[in-house]
């Protein structure tokens, strides 16, 4: 068997093969010894790259990769041992090198992959970044076109202007082709459009308010987008040649809306609407954004504002107007009524006085009638005229009352006063009425009533004469009471008179009369009207018309003035009745309590006082009335001298002359006459005593009088007796002035 040799006879070398692969192995040799350098250049100028010895080995490996192809060079020819040796080196270095980095990059490709994905999610995150600072800008973008449309609308207050700028500055910053508002009509049932972009009158057209597209509006607070071919929505005609733009359609509180009109605008309340509709141009595909939205809701909100705020100026300014025009018309009728006030003033002055002076005659000539020796038919007579003389100067000093207490010019004069000697006065006064009526008076105090008060006396005794008199009037038979005692808190706590509220004090105390008779009696019902002016009983008017009807009016009034209250009760006809009156009245210090002694006008009227001698001047231009008080005065035993006039007063006084009478008038001629009289006496001894007679019950002639020296003042008309009763003072107490 023959041997086989299996080992390929070499073949000669193919010179172009050669050289091919020659070059090759060198370029191969050339990238291979580059590729490190570029990865050097890379690993220098990258600080943040995590795997540098992995690169280091991955150049090891290209660097012996690029070594073999450079040994292989000289392998293509006979070689030496030591260049077979080499090659081989390089080649087991490769490998180990090679496998080494195929592990290393087994081990690091996840970690690779992972910074892929935070790539990826950094990527997404400047994305979303970007959206959101988009959306920013855009909000700032609507901000800003926001801030720029609240100052042009509410740059003004009037409706009209903020409506108009409203769809003007709308229109013209989210660029729509047209903007309409449409407003609700007078009767609710319908939305006029009322104003419009594009077109400079509003059309006047009319639809339903109870549409679905409206209903849909009006229920919610946000910008709804609508069909372009809704009623309300069709705002001017499309073009065939293009697609409608989008509708939105959104609601605008009327807010606080009254006598709005624009256009035969109605008067719509609280809780309506109007409808704002904005239209985007035809002639583009642009559909709506979110930020363009909230932009027409924000408007929409500080359009509802702005006419709720124009609203409140316009209510204001009307109630301005309306304001004016009653303080105009408050102010005429108070200049009217100060005015009738002055004159009825003037004229009560006036009549005042003219009607005492023939009042002063009639009582003073009667009184001196009454002294001389008549008949008794006579003497009833003048009786009867003396009785119905004081009646008149009643109602006269009444009237006069009543119409200071109308116009508030009367005032309290507060002062210490005896309190029980008031009573006992106004019981002497009336004892001698109830005597010839056979009524039985009696007065009681209470323990607890002080000696000494503070307060009004006239006022008070005024009162009390009222209801006393009143109560002895309307009596024919039976008995009349007067109790007086302080009120206790209890008793304030009266549910029939809830406005009196009385607030007790250390310092005054609460006065409560009673004044109860067993007269005529009234109906309950007819109560409240014997408190008014010149009204009567009616049940008894008929039997008993005398009366002015003004006593219990006035009464009220000095009660009122005093903080207190007064009421009647009576159980019907002919079962009496009871008067009631509460006053408010000071207490006095009790270290004062007997510095001021009270002497009764009934204990002078007892005395009896010689005149005889005296010498008096009586000064009055009224010839009737200074004839009267000569004859009053000549009566008492007074030597008179009289004067016609200041100038004939002041020639004829002298020295003997202790007391001079003068009237007063309205004028200052008598002020001015006693300022002389007293000049012209340098030593007071030698001064007359100076009595004012007038018939003013003002408190300023009080003052006047006071200021010029006059010694005293007394009222119109005057008696004998009063007569003896102020000159008996006089002459007693240098002073004498009746209170008025």
């Amino acid at each position: 068997m023959e041997s086989c040799n299996c080992i390929e006879p070499q073949w000669p070398a193919d010179d172009l093969l050669m050289k091919y692969q020659y070059i090759s192995d060198f370029f191969i040799a050339l990238a291979y010894f580059s590729i490190p350098l570029e990865l050097i250049y890379f690993v220098k100028k990258s600080a943040v790259f995590p795997y540098r010895w992995v690169l280091v080995q991955f150049g090891a490996f290209i660097v012996l990769c690029g070594a073999t192809h450079l040994i292989n060079l000289w392998t293509f020819t006979i070689h030496t041992k030591t260049v077979a040796i080499v090659m081989t080196i390089a080649k087991v270095l490769t490998a180990v090198v090679s496998c080494a980095t195929a592990l290393m990059l087994v081990h690091i490709i996840p970690d690779l992959l992972s910074v892929k994905t935070r790539e990826l999610f950094l990527k997404n995150k400047a994305a979303e970044l970007d959206r959101e600072m988009g959306l920013i800008r855009t909000q700032e973008e609507t901000g800003r076109h926001v801030r720029m449309l609240t100052h042009e609308i509410r740059s003004t207050l009037d409706r009209h202007t903020i409506l108009k700028t409203t769809l003007v500055e709308l229109g013209r910053t989210l660029g729509l082709e047209e903007c309409a508002l449409w407003m609700p009509t007078r009767t609710g049932l319908e939305l006029q459009l009322s104003y419009t972009l594009r077109q400079q009158n509003p059309v006047g057209y009319t639809v339903p308010i109870n549409l679905p597209v409206i209903n849909q509006v009006f229920s919610s607070n946000r910008a709804i987008k609508i069909s372009s071919n809704c009623p309300v929505a069709r705002l001017r005609p499309h073009a065939s040649k293009y697609m409608p733009g989008a509708v939105v359609a959104i609601r605008v509180p009327l807010l606080h809306l009254s006598n709005f009109q624009i256009y035969d605008w109605p008067e719509v309340s609280t809780r309506s609407y109007a409808l704002m509709v904005l239209m985007l141009p035809s002639d583009s595909a642009r559909q709506w954004h979110v930020h363009e939205l909230e932009l027409v809701e924000v408007v929409a909100d500080q359009v509802a504002v702005a006419l709720s705020h124009a609203a409140i100026l316009e209510e204001s300014m009307r109630a301005r107007d309306q304001l004016m025009e009653q303080n105009v018309a408050l102010d005429m009728a108070r200049r009217e009524a100060e005015t009738a006030i002055h004159a009825r003033n003037d004229f009560l002055a006036v009549m005042n006085h003219e009607m005492r002076t023939p009042m002063h005659a009639i009582i003073a000539l009667s009184s001196l009638l009454q002294e001389t020796d008549m008949t008794a038919e006579q003497r009833l007579m003048v009786e009867t005229i003396l009785k119905s003389s004081n009646l008149l100067a009643t109602l006269i000093n009444d009237v006069l009352d009543l119409s200071q207490l109308e116009d508030g010019s009367l005032q309290l004069e507060i002062a210490k006063f005896n309190l029980h000697s008031l009573f006992r006065e106004v019981l002497n006064l009336i004892k001698p009425i109830a005597c010839v009526k056979k009524l039985s008076l009696t007065l009681h105090f209470a323990s607890d009533l002080p000696v000494y008060a503070i307060g009004d006396e006239k006022r008070l005794m005024q009162t009390l004469l009222n209801v006393v008199g009143n109560a002895v009037k309307f009596s024919k038979e039976g008995s009349i009471s007067i109790t007086a005692f302080v009120a206790k808190p209890e008793s304030f706590r009266d549910t029939r008179f809830p406005d009196f509220l009385p607030v007790p004090s250390d310092s005054h105390f609460y006065l409560r009369v009673q004044v109860k008779d067993s007269g005529s009696g009234v109906n309950p019902q007819d109560i409240p009207k014997l408190f008014t002016k010149f009204a009567q009983n009616q049940s008894l008017a008929t039997k008993n018309p005398i009366g002015s009807g003004l006593g219990l009016a006035i009464c009220r009034r000095f009660v009122n003035l005093m903080e207190g209250h007064i009421w009647i009760e009576s159980e019907g006809i002919g079962k009496g009745c009871t008067v009631t009156f509460i006053v408010k009245l000071g207490i006095p210090d009790r270290s004062n309590e007997f510095k001021l002694p009270y002497i009764p006008k009934a204990l002078v009227n007892h005395a009896s006082p010689n005149f005889s001698g005296l010498k008096v001047l009586v000064m009055d231009d009224n010839g009737v009335s200074r004839t009267t008080t000569k004859g009053l005065l000549i009566h008492l035993g007074c030597d008179v001298t009289t004067a016609g006039s200041s100038e004939e007063c002041l020639r004829v006084v002298s020295p003997e002359h202790k007391v001079v009478f003068m009237d007063v008038c309205t004028g200052l001629d008598g002020y001015e006459l006693a300022v002389r009289i007293l000049e012209k006496f340098m030593k007071r001894q030698d001064r007359p005593l100076i009595v004012a007679l007038t018939g003013n019950t003002n408190k300023l002639t009080k003052e006047n009088c006071m200021r010029a020296g006059v010694n005293g003042l007394v009222l119109k008309p005057v008696s004998v007796e009063k007569m003896k009763v102020v000159l008996t003072e006089l002459l007693e107490r240098r002073f004498v002035f009746e209170t008025i």
